[in-house]
């Protein structure tokens, strides 16, 4: 018997003909799942969430107690069409069947295809591509690459950050991850994190004055810095950081602080990029080309596919400095032929500009409901990316990190999923990124769901 969802969301079974193909294991029990998950599966930072997932479908997951839960979080950030998509679905088999995975000097159409279409997406200096699996190995062969081209070794990265836990990658992160093994890559130097909500650095009007903080850091860099400054990476929005937005203007200075220092500018949009942000990629939004860029996530819809873009001058002198980062899955056909078909659907169905309308409505609504709950200290982003910060107090913005768990845990028994980063350096903040094929009726039915999180928990200080 294959298993379906009912209208009550609960598992039923039904013929293999009738299999809706929402999951794809029925007659399972949970409590030995969970006990075979104690006894076999290694822990890698975090808990687990305490119900085993057997489906996925659109912009749904469903647990083995039959619970369907709408994903704002598009997996891991990464399912961007939603999961299951028919297309991605019929590229994947298709790659499988007949051109999934070759020796890593061969070369490929889907390859050849999408190095084309992403880089006549990108502005001009973004020329020339490679295909990697994670953002974390992207970002790692983009510090490699800077190192190589400027002769230097010394990496600049902001308070706050996530890249990835890759020797270089974890390096230029702050906020976790980094201790219990030994020191880590010399020359990782930090710029304050770009935090308006919390920065001390503030004018007169109490207004948060970024490019002071931003002077300020580039003095204690230069002051540390033994000569040997080779890049700065950044993301445009610090998600894992509690989803701050980099201020307007603040990626142009920065690379001209990079341009002063004959440094590159590496940018990572692993979340942020392909339409998430209501641009095609979070550097248009201030026209910056960075010297490097990095993709990931929701280039692969799920599936482990990055890419490393840079020009055709850096590529050159690193060929010529004999640069490696020869990897078993580098280029690999099949993710590649989704990459391609990713780019493929998101310009041919206009989901940018439909990213950008849904993001007016979430960022409006959520708003809305910060005005009605003065636990809620601060709601930003930008497009289908908004971060919820949820506070003791308005005034002195002291984390409630209990607080926004039970509001977490009461909107995904509701049937809503929001990650709530609870890290202490997140600030506790629900992390909000749904799939950009969603549409008006769902997102409203994700944020009914939330607001009915909010009014059934104790403490949200309803106004």
């Amino acid at each position: 018997m294959a298993p379906s969802i009912n209208d009550d969301n609960k598992i039923t079974t039904t013929s293999p003909n009738q299999d809706n193909g929402l999951l794809l294991y029925n007659n399972v029990n949970q409590e030995v799942l969970q006990e075979k998950t104690s006894k076999y599966l290694l822990k890698y930072g975090t808990e687990f969430n305490k119900h085993v997932i057997c489906g996925s479908k659109g912009l749904y997951v469903y647990t083995a107690s039959g619970h369907k839960v709408l994903d704002f979080t598009s997996g891991q950030m990464s399912c961007l069409l939603g999961h299951g998509h028919p297309e991605i679905v019929k590229t994947i088999a298709d790659h499988a069947a007949s051109l999934d995975h070759l020796f890593s000097g061969m070369v490929s159409p889907p390859v050849i295809s999408l190095g084309e279409r992403l880089c006549n997406l990108l502005p001009a200096g973004l020329d020339k591509a490679f295909f990697l699996s994670t953002g974390g190995e992207s970002n790692e062969a983009a510090i490699k690459m800077a190192k190589i081209y400027t002769g230097k070794f010394e990496i600049v990265g902001l308070g706050a950050s996530w890249h990835g836990v890759t020797a270089q990658a974890l390096g230029a992160q702050y906020h976790f991850g980094r201790k219990g093994q030994g020191p880590l890559m010399p020359g990782m130097l930090m710029l304050p994190p770009p935090n308006g909500y919390r920065s001390i650095f503030r004018r007169a009007d109490g207004s948060y004055d970024w490019e002071a903080e931003m002077e300020y850091g580039w003095r204690m860099i230069d002051m540390q810095s033994c000569g040997s400054l080779a890049a700065c990476i950044v993301e445009c929005i610090q998600s894992s950081g509690g989803m701050h937005v980099l201020p307007p203007g603040y990626l142009a200075a920065l690379k001209r602080e990079c341009e002063k220092r004959g440094m590159l500018l590496i940018v990572d949009e692993a979340q942020t990029g392909v339409g998430r942000c209501g641009d095609l990629m979070a550097i248009n939004h201030e026209n910056v080309v960075p010297d490097i860029l990095t993709l990931s996530k929701t280039l692969g819809n799920g599936l482990p596919l990055s890419a490393v873009v840079t020009s055709a001058e850096i590529d050159r002198v690193c060929v010529e400095r004999e640069f490696c980062f020869y990897t078993t899955h580098i280029n690999d056909p099949l993710p590649a032929a989704v990459g391609d078909k990713v780019l493929e659907i998101v310009v041919r169905d206009n989901l940018v500009e439909h990213s950008r309308a849904m993001g007016k409505i979430l960022h409006d609504q959520l708003n809305s409901l910060k005005d009605k709950y003065g636990c809620i200290g601060d709601v930003r982003g930008r497009g289908l990316m908004a971060g919820v910060e949820i506070v003791e107090d308005r005034e002195t913005k002291t984390p409630a990190l209990a607080l926004g768990k039970a509001i977490g845990d009461r909107a995904y028994e509701l049937g809503l999923w929001a990650n709530l980063s609870s890290h202490p350096s997140f600030g506790g903040v629900f992390r909000i990124a749904p799939p950009i094929t969603i549409t008006e009726d769902q997102l409203l039915s994700g944020l009914r769901i939330l607001e009915e999180a909010f009014a059934m928990t104790s403490g949200t200080m309803p106004l």
